[in-house]
């Protein structure tokens, strides 16, 4: 079996050194070339033909965004972008995700030699899902257009309906995707995405104004109301939680579930709990099998669960565990996954009463 080629991209003398100690480390993965910059990567993806590109968001002589996009037009391929854990960074990842970038990995903010080797496994990780992904250009995919989107049914808001939503790789998109689409009086969502803490705010914030509905970071202890979707903070896992007749948020800190806080497993067991058959599961692209048992005890506490095919996943493995355990009801591309969700809370809206 070939190794999987790999091109860094880095005005960092020492990232390029780094990343490539740690991607020659893999016995299945090899550094093919690193440059300082675009212009200079431009020759090398021509001469070398690598399979994964790792792409520093912030570059000299070219923005890393404006060659992304010329990459994704002209040459589509997996891009791992490296990203610094700041404001600005977290911005420019958002960015280059819609564009096209299937993931990232976050720069460490000190320490840079001993954050980076922490990394190492993450890293390695990483490119070995991307580079295993079929890679087409951003809009390919047949989409629903808007104007066809189900009308709400009256019955369908209520307090007692819950969404939670999971995702990894891919996710950032993937979500966007689904919310864009939903009406600003559906029910209450809570979203766990595997994402760093200085990015949960970012892309919040950034969903809020691309959505009909209010999308916000998550803090403890809020009611949930109709229309409002929670994206756990990336410092926390999110919770449901009941307050009496109503559902409210709680974050906690206790440790990494599966590798991840916040972790899909702790949102979606949360949501069997207190939600029971009132709550709608949706697990998305991503990477490794957190969500899987939470979705599981979701679908035996009453509740109804939606995976993404394959088809449109950037990686399938966490929809593809939920699925191997029996936890998930429907398999849906993504962009019709809003409509699949609204049909079904129509039908849980005339067949059932307010408790």
């Amino acid at each position: 079996m070939m190794n999987i080629k790999v091109l860094v991209v880095d005005d960092s003398a020492l990232i390029r050194s780094l990343l490539t100690e740690i991607i020659n480390s893999a016995p299945d993965m090899e550094v093919v070339g690193a440059a300082p910059d675009p212009l200079v990567a431009r020759e090398m993806i021509r001469n070398l033909n690598p399979d994964v590109l790792t792409l520093d968001v912030e570059m000299p002589r070219m923005d890393g965004l404006d060659f992304l996009e010329k990459l994704m037009r002209l040459r589509p391929m997996p891009v791992l972008m490296i990203s610094t854990l700041t404001e600005k960074g977290s911005e420019v990842t958002l960015r280059a995700l819609e564009i096209g970038a299937l993931d990232f990995i976050a720069k460490p903010k000190i320490d840079i030699q001993s954050g980076m080797e922490e990394y190492a496994s993450t890293i390695i990780e990483k490119i070995r899902a991307v580079s295993t992904v079929k890679f087409r250009k951003p809009g390919d995919a047949k989409r629903s257009p808007d104007s066809v989107l189900p009308p709400v049914a009256k019955g369908i808001v209520s307090t007692e309906k819950i969404i939670a939503v999971g995702a990894s790789t891919g996710g950032t998109v993937a979500i966007q995707e689904f919310l864009k689409n939903l009406p600003p009086d559906c029910p209450g969502i809570l979203i766990a995405q595997h994402m760093p803490e200085s990015f949960t705010h970012s892309f919040a914030v950034r969903l809020d104004g691309l959505c009909r509905i209010t999308v916000k970071e998550a803090k403890s202890g809020e009611r949930i109301l109709p229309g409002h979707a929670f994206i756990a903070p990336g410092h926390s896992h999110l919770l449901l939680r009941r307050s009496g007749a109503n559902y409210v948020t709680e974050l906690s800190q206790a440790p990494p579930v599966n590798k991840h806080r916040p972790s899909v497993d702790v949102l979606f067991r949360s949501a069997a709990e207190a939600a029971g058959k009132n709550a709608i599961g949706v697990i998305l692209t991503g990477m490794g099998k957190d969500g899987a048992v939470g979705m599981k005890e979701m679908k035996e506490a009453g509740a109804y669960n939606f995976a993404q095919d394959e088809e449109t996943c950037v990686v399938f493995g966490m929809p593809r565990e939920a699925i191997a355990l029996g936890g998930v009801d429907e398999i849906v591309p993504i962009q019709n996954m809003s409509q699949r969700v609204l049909a079904k809370l129509r039908s849980m809206a005339s067949g059932t009463t307010r408790i």
